[in-house]
């Protein structure tokens, strides 16, 4: 099954201080006691609200414990409770929903025509997002961008809300340096990347939790989180982005493998038009609609400067989705033949319009590959 929907963004105030719960309190509970208040704010997350009895009843917790673990997390100011439900056998219940004040999170994507900050509730909402489109940044420009923006998630959060912030995550695409032609920028630029460590320069910025993940195993968690992959236990996940990649779910966990390559689709062999084969990654990749735009006569930067709307550039979309749909279909398969999984979603850094148009044709061109044995 191919889908495109997804909804995914790109991850507690204590007594009277306001600071993290989720960073306060980890240091000083148990690790059963920790994971059951997860599993309760994610229960919660998937429902949208719960009262004490539904969470009991999902997580297979005692009401006891569900009682101890909600009071703390409503102390918290992580939930918050709802108005009694009446009308039902027994007393009133109070659904808790999550508070959407309650935590923060802020994500940094490092692409390789933009970056993008972007502020996260715990609702999993975007309450603010900062973003730099470029041609290839050296490491300072990059990191003038990155003070700017830590800069204005400060003013934006306060004093208060500041002290809720949980972390910093970085999604970077692994050895940002290479390929070189493709991106087409200076032999210096790319080698000054190569010792450049983004996630100890972002640490020296801010005094908060900062993890890194490659950008494409990001988007998989992303989705799992918040868009159309908490349907499904298992997926496969295929980001089109400046560079095809992709990452994998399964038993509702996000698989990254023992190095964190896991998923990794665009290294994947598929037909080359013409004849031969080559990797999917030189089929359904933004790079190739990006050369095909420049020497069309259309300027490529309308790809970052307005990613909502390619209709400038609409008469190359068409043919560039041929293409990477055909590559796609034979990905597929392959994926098909080793994971056994219910869906493959779809996704990248185009319009919602033409992602559609490519998933729709890449399962009429998945019809057409001889899927037997």
């Amino acid at each position: 099954m191919l889908k495109s929907e997804t909804g995914a963004p790109t991850g507690s105030a204590g007594e009277g201080a306001g600071e993290s719960a989720v960073g306060r309190r980890g240091t000083t509970q148990t690790g059963v006691r920790i994971y059951h208040e997860r599993l309760a704010l994610s229960l919660i997350r998937t429902h949208g609200s719960l009262s004490k009895a539904e969470i009991a009843r999902l997580s297979g917790l005692s009401a006891q414990t569900v009682s101890v673990i909600v009071r703390q997390l409503e102390a918290d100011s992580l939930v918050v409770k709802g108005k009694s439900i009446k009308g039902r056998v027994g007393q009133p219940s109070q659904p808790y929903s999550l508070n959407p004040d309650g935590a923060f999170s802020i994500g940094l994507k490092v692409g390789r025509r933009s970056a993008d900050f972007a502020l996260i509730d715990l609702d999993g909402k975007v309450r603010e997002q900062i973003r730099m489109p470029y041609h290839f940044p050296s490491p300072a420009e990059f990191l003038a961008f990155a003070r700017k923006g830590l800069a204005a998630i400060r003013e934006t959060l306060g004093p208060l809300f500041l002290r809720r912030v949980a972390g910093l995550g970085i999604a970077a695409p692994f050895d940002l340096w290479k390929w070189e032609e493709e991106i087409g920028a200076s032999h210096e630029v790319m080698e000054a990347w190569k010792d450049f460590n983004i996630t100890a320069e972002i640490m020296s910025l801010c005094d908060w939790p900062v993890f890194s993940c490659n950008d494409a195993t990001a988007a998989c968690a992303a989705e799992l989180l918040f868009g159309t992959g908490r349907q499904y236990r298992d997926y496969a996940y295929i980001y089109v982005g400046y560079f095809a990649g992709g990452g994998l779910v399964l038993n509702g966990q996000l698989y990254q493998g023992p190095t964190g390559n896991a998923g990794a689709f665009g290294s994947l062999p598929v037909p080359r038009p013409g004849g031969g084969s080559e990797q999917l990654i030189r089929s359904a990749s933004l790079y190739l609609l990006e050369r095909a735009l420049r020497d069309g006569g259309v300027d490529p930067a309308i790809m970052w400067l307005q990613p909502d709307d390619w209709t400038v550039a609409e008469p190359l979309v068409e043919p560039w989705i041929a293409r990477a749909s055909q590559g796609l279909a034979s990905a597929l398969a392959s994926i098909a033949s080793v994971i056994d999984c219910p869906a493959v979603i779809i996704d990248g850094a185009v319009p919602p319009a033409v992602r559609q148009r490519l998933v729709q044709a890449t399962r009429l061109a998945a019809q057409a590959v001889n899927m037997d044995g």
